[in-house]
């Protein structure tokens, strides 16, 4: 692993052990360590500011192929920091009679919207905002004395964080009921045979593992065409019928199929040698579905 490392958090100035989250990189992946460990990495909107930012460089960056977020010391995220007390969860309108948007949500849109692969590389335990924070990732590997806490009810709360809409695309509809409605601990064995999780691994070999996970996800593929492949699975996701994907997936080739990429791939092909892929992610990608308003 290389040991470049940004300590600096851009929305506050603080930078080595005190920045709430900590860039590294591992060749091309970088890697987002959750740096509160004396809290158990419990959740700020300056976290969440910084992780969004981090997200931002690493979709400019080509350099770039893959995230892997994970926790520093024994917790991955305990979730919201309910320093605050019991006003924690009082928000201000920002505007009369506008409902505040929920902030762990916008953190879960981002990590959806990413241009580049997801996983997570969760170490131990998490809950709230620290389960579903996980929940846009493209796999989340989880250690062995991971443990998912679902506990929204027991604080008065309801899931958020787009976990509604993701919670039970992963696991099925009954088992995000039972496991909502119920408040419940999830163990990493229990997360694993419901599908939340894609591999349960030693302490000491989790982020290692979600590393060698992100690399297998982009080596040897082409950047853009990861990047649109992803959105596509994701979007189509949530699609009423098979004709958004006919739309979406006829846009994505005619584009494709005009850009470099193509041309390189199928020579390479014919050729019997390895593509060397040109086409960028930060300048070349094209927009295949309806640009987003409002929120």
């Amino acid at each position: 692993m290389t040991t470049e490392s940004d300590h600096r958090d851009p929305t506050s100035g603080e930078t080595g052990a005190e920045a709430p989250i900590i860039v590294t990189r591992d060749d091309e992946i970088t890697i987002i360590t959750l740096n509160r460990p004396d809290r158990l990495n419990a959740f700020t909107s300056q976290m969440g500011d910084q992780l969004m930012a981090t997200l931002d460089d690493t979709d400019a960056d080509d350099s770039v192929r893959a995230v892997v977020i994970t926790g520093a010391g024994r917790a991955f995220c305990a979730g919201a920091d309910l320093g605050a007390g019991a006003s924690t969860f009082e928000l201000t309108e920002e505007a009369a009679g506008e409902v505040p948007r929920d902030y762990g949500g916008r953190v879960s849109l981002r990590i959806f919207e990413s241009l580049k692969p997801v996983v997570m590389a969760v170490n131990g335990p998490s809950a709230g905002v620290g389960v579903t924070m996980t929940l846009p990732a493209d796999a989340r590997i989880a250690s062995e004395n991971a443990r998912f806490g679902f506990v929204f009810a027991k604080r008065g709360l309801v899931p958020e964080a787009c976990s509604t809409w993701f919670l039970p695309r992963l696991v099925g509809l009954p088992t995000a009921l039972q496991w909502t409605l119920g408040a419940q601990m999830v163990s990493a064995a229990e997360a694993l045979d419901a599908g939340l999780v894609q591999q349960v691994v030693a302490p000491e070999e989790v982020v290692d593992t979600a590393i060698a996970v992100a690399r297998s996800m982009t080596a040897g593929s082409a950047p853009v065409s990861v990047a649109l492949t992803r959105q596509l699975l994701w979007r189509m996701a949530g699609a009423p019928s098979p004709w958004d994907a006919h739309r979406a997936d006829s846009t994505a080739i005619y584009a494709r199929g005009r850009m470099a990429d193509v041309h390189e791939g199928v020579m390479s092909f014919l050729e019997k040698r390895d593509p060397v892929f040109t086409d960028s992610v930060a300048t070349d990608l094209p927009d295949i579905f309806d640009t987003p308003t409002g929120w």
